[in-house]
This record gives C-alpha cells, sequence and structure tokens, in this order.
C-alpha cells in the first residue's frame, strides 16, 4: 500500500489551518493554492504553486508530482462541494490525506443561528442558478454557495418569478474574516451590492397564490410546455414509480418528448442523471427549456434515435421507453445496457405497441398492466367522466 504524498488542507478566511495542516505545509516540496490561499497561510518553505490557467491542467500536474509531497490549500471543507471532490475522481484515496476545516456551510448556518441538519446545502459556483429552482418550497431554509458578486441579484429575479418574492435574503460576506460583513433583504427588492467572496443564505416565504412544485412524481401536465404527445400526470407518477428513482442513478429515456419523465426523475432524487434521447429538434427544444424551468438544467438530450443512439452511453440503473417501441431492437439493447436490478419501463397506447410489450411479458416476464384514467369534466350543465387514452404498462427489474 502506497502512503500518502497528496494532503488537502482546509483554511479559513482568518487563515487558520485545519488541525495538522501546519504541519502538512512543513513538511511539503510543493504548496498549490489560490493567490488568497497562499498568502493566508503565512509562511513556509515549501515551492508556492498558484492554479494553473487552465484550471484542467492542474491534474497533470500533479501526477508529475507523484514521487514529492504535495499540500493543496482549500477554502473550508474541500471535500464538501470543494476540490477534494474533483482530487478523488483522479487519485485513489490512498494517495490523499484530507484535513478539513469548519465549512463556509457551517459558518453560515452558525451565523444565522439555523440547525444544519435543518438546512439544505446547495452551490451554484460554476452552475445555473436555476438549480435552485427544484429546493424551492415555503419554510425552506437553503444555504448556497455562490460564483461571484453577481449572484445574489440572479438568485432574487428567479426567486420573484418562482413566486418567492418575499424570500428573505442573507448575503454573509468573507465568513471568519476580518472583513465579515452581512447584508440582508427581500428577493423582490434586493439592491444590495456584495463581496464576490460570500454564501447565501435564503430563508424562502411563499407569496399568497404560489402553487408548490413537489418533489414527488406527478406534477401537473401545465408545468410542462408540450405539444400534446406527452406521458400524462397520472400515468408519470405510475411510471416513475416503477422507475424507483434514487441518488445518484442514471435514467434513459427513450423518445423524450418534451422531457417529463426525466425531468421528473432528475428532481425525485439528488445526484441523478438522466439522457433524454429525442429527434424531433423542437421536442429537444421544448426538453430543455422545462428542465431549466423546473430547476434540473442538467438534463442531457440527445439528437439519436433507439437502439443507434443507445450506442456508446454511459450504462444505466433505469431506462424508460415511451417512443420508438416498434423499432426493431429497442427492448434488448436496453436490457442489455442495464446493470444488474435495474428497472425498464415501457409504455404504449397503439395496439403495435402493445403487441411488442406482450411479446416481451411473454419472452422476460416481468410486470404487465393497463392503466385507465377518467377525469371529470362539464357535460352540458352537469358532470361526467371522460376517460384519457387507456396505456399498457411494461416493467422489469433486470435480474
Amino acid at each position: 500500500m502506497s502512503s500518502p504524498w497528496l494532503t488537502l488542507v482546509g483554511i479559513g478566511e482568518d487563515g487558520v489551518l485545519a488541525p495538522g495542516g501546519r504541519e502538512a505545509l512543513a513538511s511539503a516540496d510543493v504548496v498549490y493554492g489560490g493567490a488568497r490561499h497562499l498568502a493566508l497561510a503565512g509562511d513556509f518553505t515549501a515551492e508556492q504553486r498558484t492554479w494553473p490557467s487552465p484550471f484542467a491542467t492542474v491534474f497533470t500536474d500533479l501526477e508529475a508530482l507523484r514521487s514529492r509531497q504535495v499540500a493543496v490549500l482549500a477554502t473550508g471543507d474541500p471535500m464538501w462541494f470543494g476540490f477534494g471532490s474533483s482530487l478523488v475522481q483522479r487519485f485513489d484515496p490512498q494517495d490523499m490525506t484530507v484535513l478539513p476545516s469548519p465549512s463556509a456551510f457551517q459558518l453560515a448556518a452558525s451565523r444565522m443561528s439555523w440547525p444544519l441538519q435543518d438546512c439544505e446545502c446547495l452551490s451554484v459556483h460554476g452552475r445555473p442558478v436555476d438549480l435552485l429552482r427544484c429546493a424551492l418550497y415555503p419554510g425552506a431554509r437553503l444555504l448556497v454557495l455562490t460564483s461571484g458578486p453577481e449572484t445574489p441579484r440572479q438568485v432574487a429575479d428567479l426567486l420573484a418569478d418562482e413566486g418567492y418574492g418575499r424570500t428573505r435574503i442573507t448575503v454573509l460576506e468573507h465568513l471568519g474574516g476580518e472583513k465579515e460583513r452581512r447584508t440582508s433583504g427581500t428577493a423582490e427588492d434586493w439592491s444590495g451590492e456584495v463581496a464576490a467572496f460570500h454564501t447565501l443564505a435564503l430563508d424562502v416565504t411563499a407569496n399568497p397564490g404560489t402553487r408548490l412544485r413537489a418533489r414527488v412524481p406527478g406534477l401537473s401536465d401545465d408545468s410542462f410546455r408540450h405539444d400534446g404527445k406527452m406521458t400524462k400526470q397520472d400515468i408519470r407518477a405510475v411510471t416513475l414509480g416503477e422507475l424507483k428513482p434514487h441518488p445518484g442513478a442514471l435514467l434513459w429515456d427513450v423518445g423524450a418528448g418534451c422531457g417529463s419523465v426525466a425531468i421528473e426523475w432528475l428532481r425525485a432524487a439528488n445526484r441523478t442523471r438522466a439522457i433524454g434521447l429525442e429527434p424531433h429538434a423542437e421536442r429537444r427544444k421544448m426538453a430543455a427549456e422545462n428542465a431549466i424551468a423546473l430547476g434540473v438544467p442538467h438534463l442531457e438530450l440527445v439528437d439519436a434515435t433507439a437502439p443507434e443512439g443507445l450506442d456508446g452511453l454511459d450504462r444505466p440503473d433505469a431506462v424508460f421507453i415511451g417512443g420508438g417501441l416498434t423499432a426493431p431492437g429497442v427492448i434488448d439493447t436496453s436490457l442489455d445496457a442495464l446493470h444488474t436490478g435495474g428497472r425498464l419501463v415501457a409504455n404504449a397506447v397503439t395496439l403495435e405497441s402493445e403487441a411488442v410489450l406482450l411479446a416481451a411479458y411473454e419472452k422476460h416476464g416481468g410486470s404487465l398492466k393497463k392503466l385507465s384514467i377518467h377525469r371529470a369534466s362539464p357535460v352540458g350543465g352537469l358532470t361526467g367522466w371522460r376517460p384519457l387514452m387507456p396505456v399498457t404498462q411494461w416493467s422489469l427489474e433486470k435480474s
């Protein structure tokens, strides 16, 4: 077993290093960090290197230093939306020692007197602020890492657009340092100018009449822009129940249309991914717009049809086939790609597609059911039931 040669050292805005950090710098041959971090860390004898440009080359630089002792300075806890999460994807954990300082989330929660376990900790640093749309509900307390001084205005505009203009925004600048400052206001009248280095605390309050968008699958159909060809609300809820989204899982959405199933999958659990195959440009555009509006801008959309378009994609944990069932090989290709324990769900509304599902059920087993929804609507001066098109659904867990 190799001994660690790479040490991540958390540092606070006050220059205080994580426990063991001073010893790590003293024994290092090379120390990486931002110019601000290196200045805060004070005196040490190791060679100092600031982050390269482009930043991605730092991983090659670090690999070349494997025979030496290297320390990396990072703000707060490097493993909480920090540089450590990138390093562990490229280096063996046995190569690394991590020394965390208090995170920005911990400091922000303490300043706000908010129990940290009751807060949702998010980052829009280098990420779209639209990710916040998925986290909004009345009474939510959000702690948010940001990209710069323009972020609070962007967040305020987003909150007002979503019907949460009464939300109280608190900007916590330079937490733990001599320049620490606090600025507060509501989203609807936000006008503060803030420092680039800050953390946001959002005490989310809904305006009267704001409609809640729950993360439980089954958003109303009018939550999506669509052309009428979509998996409707009730069927979608059943479909997601069979797909069983869980944190970190990947979905293939074959025939994604307006993206409703993939979007609900992404909203249902943290760190999920979804790849939607959709050959029609207008529907891909609708799906992309819906994903942004519903807080999951990371939906991946591919201009392709199945089964050919499935080649080369990351292996899925679940597959939903909502279109293209009659194309030869779609079901077999999807089943072959699934991990053991993965789920395949396919919906059919035409007799031809239903025949494909019946054949798949006879060959592979699984569960086959007919879903029928009736909705009340006016009939003259009275009310009656109007049926939606019935849907045949086949689902299977790969063994």
